[in-house]
């Protein structure tokens, strides 16, 4: 069996920065017996939020982060690389808590336009998955403004529908998901401008994201069968398991070693790709375990 690496594998720039920010803080409170913590997890990996966990950071609750007294007054709190609302972060900084701010900095630009078009009474639509948390803080940097989340062309169809109902003149802009593929993000945008031709469409996508999925591409004609390599709650692992199995191949997505399937045993080649919250050693462990099956 021959295994094909991928072009781009490893952690994005933006969980580099999240895991050495929240490693570097764990180091700084142990001199004082402080106590480091997460809001929510911070990326989605759970090989990285067990190697935190030993470094003593802990993941704090999703609760109302911004009315939380219940932490010790020297505490730490890390904000994920997801992003957090305003709000939250401002709730905390009042309570003389010490923040990090570990927000992916692609993330953080996209909260930041997000306020700003909503401010100049633009009507915001989100591409993207609804339930995640970096919808979930752009959604808080737009605050009360006209802000709807549109996870396919299809949920975008309605939405821009019933905006031209009561409004059809106005301005609107769309945002992407860091981690959407571009194909995705072109189809929902071009939904929205049959209501709304003038339709603002803001360059979100992440290159470390449109890298990985390029990547995938290349290697889906050189192989029997492919694995992604990552967390099962990663978005951007999620959607290039989504890619290969669109293409009919055989596509796998595995945690680590032991969730490999036995019928990769059979396959003459399979191409080795992973998201972006994926550490090397993951990818080595189950590079050695494909690899290794060829003899078992």
């Amino acid at each position: 069996m021959e295994v094909i690496r991928a072009g781009v594998l490893g952690f994005c720039m933006g969980v580099r920065r999240a895991f050495d920010l929240a490693a570097s803080e764990a180091q700084r409170v142990r001199s004082f017996g402080g106590r480091v913590y997460t809001l929510g997890p911070l990326i989605h990996n759970p090989r990285v939020l067990a190697d935190l966990e030993n470094l003593g950071v802990e993941i704090a609750p999703q609760t109302n982060w911004h009315n939380c007294s219940e932490y010790p007054k020297d505490s730490s709190f890390i904000i994920r690389a997801h992003g957090i609302s305003r709000r939250e972060e401002e709730g905390l900084r009042s309570r003389g808590y010490n923040i990090v701010d570990a927000t992916c900095p692609k993330v953080k630009a996209s909260q930041l336009k997000a306020e700003a078009l909503v401010s100049d009474g633009y009507r915001l639509f989100l591409a993207g998955e609804a339930e995640h948390a970096e919808i979930a803080g752009i959604i808080g940097y737009a605050g009360a403004g006209f802000c709807e989340v549109v996870e396919n062309a299809e949920k975008a169809q309605a939405a821009a529908a019933k905006l031209f109902e009561t409004e059809k003149n106005t301005k609107t802009a769309l945002i992407g998901q860091t981690t959407i593929s571009e194909e995705e993000y072109s189809a929902i945008g071009t939904t929205i401008r049959k209501y709304f031709p003038s339709l603002e469409i803001i360059g979100t996508i992440c290159a470390a994201t449109r890298d990985r999925q390029q990547a995938l591409r290349e290697l889906l004609n050189k192989t029997d069968a492919i694995v992604i390599a990552g967390g099962k709650e990663s978005a951007n692992t999620r959607r290039l398991l989504s890619i290969a199995q669109s293409s009919g191949k055989p596509a796998f997505l595995a945690e680590n070693a032991a969730g490999l399937p036995a019928f990769l045993k059979t396959c003459k080649t399979i191409g080795l790709c992973a998201g972006a919250s994926t550490p090397d050693s993951v990818i080595e462990e189950i590079e050695r375990e494909l690899a290794g099956s060829e003899s078992a």
